[in-house]
């Protein structure tokens, strides 16, 4: 690991799968050294895959199978800016094609729990448009969305 800061992301057991499908689906994303346990521990054996190093589109991770005890949750996710609406439904879809569950507003699981804000970039246009009565359409308009529609949004931004 050569970076000084990193995020270390707890799975019970799947950190190489994580990292594998996610180094298939994100652009600048890698796996890199895999390392294995050298003593048991509580939810491994020696010999087991501990930690994974990675990279989520540029940011340095670590994967920790650390085991059963602590679970993801929604005040951790990756935002993700995509360009257009062919971006933003290959990434969504693919997060909810491998076992992921949509939410509301862009946001998704993957199936090991982790949360993702698939956000077009004209979506954070819209709602940080100068003129209050335009953000507010384009915002209300996401409220009622679960993956973003660009198209909706800018006939919302129109009036």
């Amino acid at each position: 690991m050569t970076s000084k800061n990193s995020i270390c992301l707890w799975y019970d057991g799947a950190a190489l799968e994580a990292a594998t499908f996610y180094a298939k689906t994100f652009p600048d994303t890698t796996v890199g050294a895999i390392h294995r346990a050298p003593g048991d521990y509580p939810s491994g054996k020696e010999g087991d895959v501990l930690t994974v190093e990675f990279t989520v589109m540029g940011i340095p991770c670590l994967g920790l199978n650390g085991g059963p005890t602590f679970r993801h949750n929604e005040s951790f996710s990756f935002q993700v800016a995509t360009d257009d609406q062919a971006e933003t439904d290959r990434l969504w879809n693919a997060i909810i094609d491998n076992g992921g569950q949509p939410s509301a507003c862009g946001w998704c699981k993957d199936k090991w729990g982790l949360s993702w804000q698939i956000t077009p970039r004209a979506l954070m246009a819209a709602i940080s448009d100068p003129d209050p009565a335009v953000a507010r359409r384009a915002f209300n308009a996401m409220m009622d969305m679960t993956k973003i529609d660009i198209a909706a949004i800018e006939a919302a931004r129109r009036g």
